[in-house]
């Protein structure tokens, strides 16, 4: 991946981007003040730098019927072989969303999402607790989504005049 320094015009894009991810190259370079041709060779750079690492379509859960959401922490066994089989199993599982290696008392937080509690109850007991090396597993259940956003705030990037 290149290192480019962003400037006004890329936090721009970048910006519009995140908003929506499917605007054709004239409507993006009208939205960011820029020819078509000059906005298509900075959204190139952007892409090959790994600064915009894939575009997708954000569904409804509850659309397609994964009314469910819970967080599971999960603590393991502490030897590296069982972290290393942990993370390689939770790729493989269609459930979880995102797995992160936290600090402090618990050891990974799944986010999941699951069709009713006959579904989750299943992947914890047949495919989460059956794992080797899962020593204990708590959940918490999504009562109400308060903020849900894929947008990463930008504004630390701005350069001051």
């Amino acid at each position: 991946m290149a290192q480019i320094t962003l400037d006004k015009t890329d936090l721009k894009i970048l910006q519009v981007l995140q908003e929506n991810g499917r605007l054709t190259n004239v409507e993006l370079s009208e939205r960011v003040a820029l020819s078509p041709s000059p906005c298509l060779r900075r959204l190139k750079q952007l892409e090959d730098a790994g600064i915009i690492r894939q575009y997708a379509a954000l569904l409804s859960p509850v659309a397609v019927q994964l009314g469910l959401q819970a967080f599971i922490r999960v603590s393991i066994n502490k030897a590296s072989e069982a972290r290393d089989h942990f993370a390689g199993a939770v790729q493989t599982w269609p459930e979880v969303l995102s797995c992160f290696a936290l600090t402090g008392e618990t050891d990974y937080l799944l986010h999941t999402f699951f069709t009713d509690m006959n579904a989750f109850s299943h992947f914890v007991l047949d495919t989460l607790l059956s794992h080797p090396g899962v020593q204990d597993a708590k959940s918490s259940f999504v009562l109400k989504e308060i903020k849900n956003t894929t947008a990463l705030p930008l504004g630390h990037l701005q350069q001051y005049d």
